[in-house]
């Protein structure tokens, strides 16, 4: 099973958009059943709400479903439990090593270096934008669905 956790600050935008998306390219593949996917926050301020409607409208335009998703919050265990933990930010990782407790074995980065860039992800929260996030992590996820098909000969 290859475990992936996406990672921004509230969980309610970035990492669950990006969640949704990377289901629905691994479903479309025939890969579902050997991922586990799913998304944090690093913050407290959105435990328990569901997707900003931002988000979920985003994905619905595309077929994609985010209901029964409510935010929760990235835990030291993490680290060990997932293969793959990508924040959607520099700000993210900062506070994902805090949470973690360093990276040791490099499991932690942003989405966009898989596509060769060390930038971050626009929160859609401030810049209300979510066409430009949603087109950001697509980029990344298909960049890492096609680094995990080849490192896992998928």
């Amino acid at each position: 099973m290859i475990k992936v956790l996406f990672v921004c600050h509230g969980n309610i935008c970035r990492s669950t958009m990006a969640e949704f998306v990377f289901k629905d390219m691994v479903q479309k593949q025939g890969l579902a059943p050997r991922f586990h996917i799913a998304s944090a926050g690093t913050s407290t301020e959105e435990l328990g709400n569901p997707v900003h409607p931002g988000t979920r409208n985003k994905l619905r335009e595309h077929g994609i479903d985010s209901s029964g998703k409510y935010a929760i919050q990235i835990k030291n265990s993490d680290y060990d439990k997932y293969e793959y933990i990508l924040g959607m930010d520099k700000q993210n990782i900062k506070n994902m090593n805090r949470i973690l407790g360093g990276d040791s074995a490099n499991k932690i980065k942003l989405l966009l270096e898989y596509v060769g860039e060390h930038s971050d992800i626009a929160d859609p929260w401030y810049t209300g934008d979510f066409d430009a996030t949603y087109y950001d992590v697509c980029r990344g996820c298909e960049a890492l669905l096609e680094q995990i098909v080849k490192e896992h000969n998928l």
